[in-house]
């Protein structure tokens, strides 16, 4: 019963979000795309579906399933419009800290929020000095009595222009042991947002620049103990940010290699289908293999994060190897389209564009494959956050909440 309640529940979850990406996120692409803006009703209506709080408990309000759910409606909203699925990749991110870190009464105000879709949150940790170094963070919370003060930036915030909480990581003393985290509200006063600057892709998706400037946040507002900040921002990087990440890159990918084969079966050469040449039969074989292999190492890392099994290495790879090999097949992809892949009618230029912001966010491929090769020789620091913070839905999948859901999926249909 319990796998069967995994595959009815999952099966009916990618219909629904196909659904949903179909007839709310694509008629939207080309408007995002030609204003290269910002689009907070897209947020707003994929949040007020339920879907990020897929992995809150249903104590909370939450859907109360897992990460291979969290997979499916990413790779689901990415295979339209990657803008879509980063939206729900960024704020799952926040719910990370809430989760592993908030106390009973943070968890009570702002999970349900999330649940329903009136909250989203985000994480604020890279700094324009600092890039990818978490300890060279430069923003400060300073404490006077029950009031912490903060003052800095943060720049590349998922979901920056349509966030609601802010989960900020500052520094508020020396070393590793020297930086905190905090829930910041976005109308606080002391808050604000930088210009809004387009990027080379995911239009419609918001990651820009958040200022703090002498912003008070009160005590409660903190997450866990003053020096958590480090282990804040890793968890949430480790658990949720990376596999996030490659189901992003796994949407897109399954969009690339659709596309194109639609595209090559569609178009005459030398008196019979493009995909009738060897060298072009070649090149989609080819990024069929490495989808395939995308998806088995994604589904993988979410099934042993599911089951509460030891994984950090298994997302590593699993970022590494979606992002890489979705990239490579992109280039292939225009190398099939050739000249009619540079226009803009087509898709494909865009999927290439929004690949390109996938490589750096929770550690470069550079990053994975280091951290892999500890991996190998047994250097890696321990325990492993999947180890410390098993996911709180590992067993609910074959429980109440795969079949609730599977109830209210049968009912709308």
């Amino acid at each position: 019963m319990r796998q069967q309640n995994i595959e009815i529940a999952c099966r009916r979850l990618r219909e629904d979000v196909a659904a949903f990406a179909e007839s709310e996120v694509r008629p939207r692409i080309a408007g995002m795309e030609a204003s290269r803006a910002v689009d907070p009703a897209m947020a707003r209506l994929i949040a007020q579906q339920g879907w990020i709080g897929i992995t809150v408990p249903t104590k909370f309000g939450g859907m109360g399933l897992g990460h291979l759910a969290k997979t499916v409606i990413i790779e689901g909203l990415a295979r339209v419009s990657g803008a879509s699925g980063a939206i729900v990749q960024a704020s799952q991110l926040g719910v990370a800290g809430i989760l592993h870190f908030g106390s009973e009464k943070q968890k009570r105000r702002w999970l349900p929020a999330v649940a329903t879709g009136a909250c989203l949150p985000t994480i604020a940790v890279t700094e324009p000095g600092s890039g990818g170094h978490v300890l060279g963070m430069e923003t400060r919370a300073v404490r006077y009595g029950d009031e912490y003060v903060l003052t800095g930036r943060k720049v590349f915030v998922g979901n920056s222009h349509v966030g609601d909480v802010h989960k900020v990581v500052v520094r508020t003393g020396p070393g590793s042991r020297g930086l905190s985290a905090f829930l910041v509200e976005a109308d606080r006063p002391g808050v604000s947002l930088g210009a809004w600057r387009p990027a080379l892709g995911l239009h419609g998706f918001s990651f820009g620049e958040i200022v703090l400037d002498d912003c008070r946040v009160p005590v409660e507002n903190r997450l866990g103990d003053e020096g958590q900040g480090l282990d804040v921002a890793y968890s949430s990087s480790v658990l949720y940010g990376r596999l996030n990440l490659a189901a992003v890159a796994l949407g897109i990918h399954r969009a690339v290699v659709e596309d194109t084969v639609a595209f090559a079966t569609g178009r005459q050469r030398y008196g019979q289908a493009l995909s009738s040449l060897p060298t072009v039969m070649d090149k989609l074989g080819r990024m069929q293999s490495r989808l395939m292999t995308a998806r088995l190492a994604v589904e993988d890392a979410a099934q042993r994060l599911d089951r509460g099994l030891p994984c950090d290495g298994e997302l590593m790879n699993a970022k590494l190897v979606s992002v890489e090999l979705a990239l490579d097949s992109a280039r292939a992809a225009m190398e099939i389209h050739a000249a009619s892949g540079l226009m803009g009618d087509l898709p494909v230029e865009r999927y290439l564009r929004d690949l390109q912001h996938l490589y750096a966010p929770a550690g470069t491929s550079d990053v994975q494959v280091l951290r892999l090769a500890q991996v190998a020789l047994g250097t890696a620091p321990g325990p492993q956050w999947s180890e410390r913070f098993a996911a709180p839905a590992a067993s609910a999948w074959g429980g109440e909440a795969a079949a609730a859901y599977r109830g209210k999926s049968a009912a709308r249909s």
